[in-house]
């Protein structure tokens, strides 16, 4: 079994890279990538804690926004990556920098609109953590009694609009690219909560992303079943590009289980994944 887009507490995930290492071995994964948000920070640890015949890539998802012609958000995917990269590090510093400013600007709203303060201490693991997002502060509310779950707190407290936190596409495909990384696409179609893109969108998306160098599509994912999957898979044959997978597994921050790369509960063997012979060198 392959699953290449997990998690860790490095990020938003619940299981240390260590928890998750051994997760992965339990359930019979033998090629696994920790992609956490916008840091590389769970790598060392899940690559410590390694067994024989478990194989790991080294991974990154990025934040982004493409600024190109119909400005849109997405998410990039670095495989096989080298983590020490100063292309890599820079980028994941501009975004470190980006949702500092992001998380100031929404707790300055929490404070005016609604009265509400963390203290000090709180404050200060928002601030510490590597990838802070509405999952941490919604946690931060349900603990303050202000919600009763991660849905009704980001729904109440935290949709606003704010100032984009993503870096640019561009800098983070140069950088997986420059650090020996192959980029790929992820949920190509929409992730979590997300309205699905039509063919023709997914269509000039894709493209304008190809344009900049990324190389794969995310086909094989937790949330997409067989129908949705073909247009991505037509898309990636049409344009020449690679295919990926993976569950985007965050622990018991979503309801998404281990290596499940369908939703329609299907196996998928790795072979399918056409990004896997370039990352191990077959």
């Amino acid at each position: 079994m392959v699953d290449l887009h997990l998690h860790t507490t490095a990020s938003d995930g619940t299981d240390t890279p260590r928890q998750l290492v051994n997760r992965a071995k339990d359930k019979g994964i033998s090629i696994i990538s920790v992609t956490d948000h916008d840091t590389v920070g769970g790598i060392e640890e899940a690559r410590a804690a390694l067994p024989l015949g478990m194989t790991l890539i080294d991974g990154v998802e990025f934040s982004c926004v493409s600024s190109g012609e119909g400005k849109f958000r997405c998410h990039i995917l670095g495989y096989g990556i080298d983590p020490g990269c100063d292309a890599i590090n820079y980028a994941i510093k501009r975004g470190i920098d980006k949702r500092r400013e992001k998380l100031l600007a929404r707790l300055d709203y929490l404070k005016s609109g609604f009265g509400i303060c963390f203290s000090p201490d709180e404050e200060e693991g928002l601030f510490s953590a590597n990838s802070t997002g509405k999952l941490h502060i919604a946690r931060l509310l349900i603990e303050k009694g202000y919600a009763a779950s991660v849905s009704e707190a980001i729904e109440k407290y935290l949709s606003i609009r704010l100032p984009d936190d993503r870096i640019d596409a561009s800098l983070a495909i140069e950088a997986i690219i420059t650090s020996g990384g192959i980029p790929v696409y992820a949920h190509p179609i929409g992730g979590e909560r997300e309205k699905r893109l039509d063919a023709q969108e997914l269509f000039r998306r894709a493209r304008e992303l190809r344009a900049l160098g990324v190389r794969g599509l995310e086909a094989y994912y937790s949330r997409y079943t067989a129908r949705d999957r073909t247009p991505i898979l037509e898309v990636a044959s049409e344009l020449g590009m690679l295919v990926s997978g993976g569950s985007d597994y965050h622990g018991e921050n979503k309801t998404v289980p281990l290596g499940c790369l369908s939703a329609d509960g299907e196996r998928v063997d790795g072979f399918l994944l056409t990004v896997l012979p370039l990352l191990l060198g077959d």
